[in-house]
């Protein structure tokens, strides 16, 4: 299971990390829009954070009774409730996929519709940049990633490919038997 805040490439890390190991990927994100019938951001204009929220819970869940194993992307907020935490943590390894938040604000600057990127009226963090939120939004999941996190993979400066290659093989790594005592 990836996690991370918005931006550290979880979605397309997932497809790409699938297809080295084998294994179907699901974007979390992507169930709540299919049951839907909506995109992330018009649940948020609709329904608010807190509607969507339950969405993203179900869709956790949902993953949990999936056949076979998964490579899975999880929303960046699904890190805060405590339930998802729990689910996260029960359905495998989970690797927290980290950036620094100008790297973030630099990856979204353009062409990307996220509802809590907004700087305008309203915006409930008082931020007036992209920058500012990802470095509360930052600032305020860390804890949450850490909890969750078997393994953590740094990816500023790496591309999607280098970072799922990074993956893989921590991944590799964790599951590889521990070494016996060498003869002597």
């Amino acid at each position: 299971m990836l996690v991370g805040i918005m931006g550290t490439g979880k979605s397309t890390v997932a497809g790409l990390l699938g297809g080295m190991l084998g294994l179907g990927a699901v974007d979390t994100d992507q169930l709540v829009e299919g049951r839907a019938g909506r995109t992330v951001a018009e649940i948020f204009k609709e329904d608010g954070e807190a509607g969507f929220r339950v969405a993203e819970a179900r869709a956790i869940a949902e993953v949990g009774e999936m056949a076979g194993p998964l490579v899975v992307s999880v929303g960046g907020g699904a890190v805060l409730a405590p339930t998802n935490r729990s689910a996260m943590r029960a359905l495998g390894t989970v690797v927290w996929l980290r950036a620094r938040p100008a790297t973030l604000a630099e990856r979204l600057r353009a062409g990307h519709d996220r509802p809590l990127l907004s700087t305008g009226p309203g915006n409930p963090r008082g931020a007036t940049t992209a920058h500012d939120i990802l470095v509360r939004l930052s600032t305020e999941r860390r804890p949450l990633y850490e909890e969750v996190a078997d393994i953590v993979v740094d990816v500023d400066d790496l591309s999607a490919p280098e970072v799922a290659r990074r993956v893989a093989d921590a991944l590799t790594e964790r599951e590889a038997p521990a070494a016996g005592p060498r003869p002597r």
